[in-house]
C-alpha cells in the first residue's frame, strides 16, 4: 500500500483531479494508453535518483521542471500522460520518492479507469485480490515471478499463458506492469499496492449518497449525468435512505465530500451565529 503523508498527500488529491479532466469523455483504450505511458515515465523515474530530486526540487520552478519533463518525455508518452507528468511536477512533494509513488498511484489507476469505462473495474478488483490470494497459496508459481534469474519478458508470457482469457484484459496488463516495476518490493508487495491504488479508484467512481427520501429515475439520472461530468467518467450511485439528513443530498467519493442536507444547512448557520 502506498501510504503518502502531508503536503504530498494533498498533491496526490489534487493530481487525481488532473487525471480527472484527462480522462474526460476518453474511450477505455485511450485510458489505457495514458495508464501505459505514465507506467513508462515511472520505470525512467525508478531508474535515476538524479531525476527525482531535479523534478522535485522545491528552489526549481515549475516551468523549468515542466520543460525537463517535455524534454525527457515529449517523444516517448502521449500528450496527456506528459500533461499529467507536468502538472506532478509543478506540485510539492515530501521526498522525490513518494513523487514516484505517486506517478505509481495514478498509472494504476489509468488503467482502473479504462477498466470502469468498460464497466468490470469491480470485476478487476476481484481478479487482483484473487491474484494476491494465489501468491500466496502458490510458493511455485510466487517464486517464479520474484526470481532475478528470469527475464521480464518470460515472467510476463508465464503469465499471459495462465490469466490470458480468465482474467480481463485490464487486470493482465496490470499484472504484467507489477513485473516490470517491482520498484524493490517483491510481487506480493506489488500487487497489494495495485489493489489499493484500483480500490481508491473504484472508491472515486462510486458516489455514496445520503438522501432522506427515495430519488426518482428522472432524479438518480439526473443526479448521475452531474457527478460522471464531475470526475469525468461513468460514476456509479450507491444510494442511502437516511431520515437524520432531513433535506437534501449528502455525496461521497473517496477524499471528497459534498454535503448539501438541511442539517448541514443549519448547522453551518449555528456555527455562524457562535462566530
Amino acid at each position: 500500500m502506498i501510504v503518502l503523508g502531508g503536503s504530498s498527500r494533498q498533491s496526490l488529491i489534487a493530481l487525481r483531479g488532473s487525471l480527472d479532466k484527462a480522462l474526460n469523455g476518453l474511450s477505455a483504450a485511450d485510458a489505457a494508453a495514458i495508464s501505459d505511458d505514465l507506467f513508462t515515465a515511472l520505470l525512467a523515474l525508478d531508474g535515476s535518483v538524479g531525476l527525482r530530486r531535479a523534478l522535485t526540487d522545491p528552489s526549481r520552478d515549475a516551468s523549468s521542471k515542466g520543460a525537463l519533463i517535455s524534454d525527457l518525455f515529449g517523444s516517448k508518452v502521449g500528450a496527456k500522460a506528459l500533461a499529467l507528468l507536468a502538472d506532478a511536477v509543478a506540485l510539492r512533494w515530501s521526498a522525490p520518492s513518494q513523487f514516484a509513488d505517486a506517478i505509481e498511484q495514478i498509472a494504476v489507476e489509468a488503467e482502473a479507469s479504462a477498466a470502469n469505462i468498460s464497466d468490470v473495474l469491480e470485476s478487476v478488483q476481484n481478479e487482483i485480490f484473487g491474484f494476491s490470494r494465489l501468491l500466496i497459496e502458490n510458493p511455485e508459481l510466487r517464486q517464479a515471478l520474484n526470481t532475478t534469474a528470469d527475464s521480464e519478458s518470460h515472467k510476463a508470457d508465464l503469465l499471459n499463458s495462465i490469466f490470458k482469457g480468465k482474467y480481463s484484459e485490464y487486470t493482465v496488463r496490470l499484472l504484467i506492469q507489477a513485473l516490470r516495476g517491482l520498484r524493490g518490493r517483491n510481487i506480493e508487495r506489488t500487487i497489494n499496492a495495485y489493489s489499493h491504488a484500483v480500490t481508491a479508484r473504484r472508491n472515486r467512481v462510486n458516489a455514496h449518497i445520503r438522501s432522506s427520501i427515495a430519488l426518482t429515475d428522472a432524479q438518480k439520472s439526473k443526479l448521475s449525468t452531474a457527478l460522471t461530468k464531475q470526475i469525468g467518467q461513468p460514476v456509479h450511485l450507491n444510494l442511502e435512505i437516511d431520515p437524520s439528513v432531513l433535506g437534501g443530498l449528502s455525496i461521497r467519493f473517496a477524499d471528497e465530500v459534498i454535503d448539501g442536507t438541511i442539517v448541514n444547512r443549519l448547522a453551518e448557520a449555528s456555527r455562524a451565529l457562535a462566530g
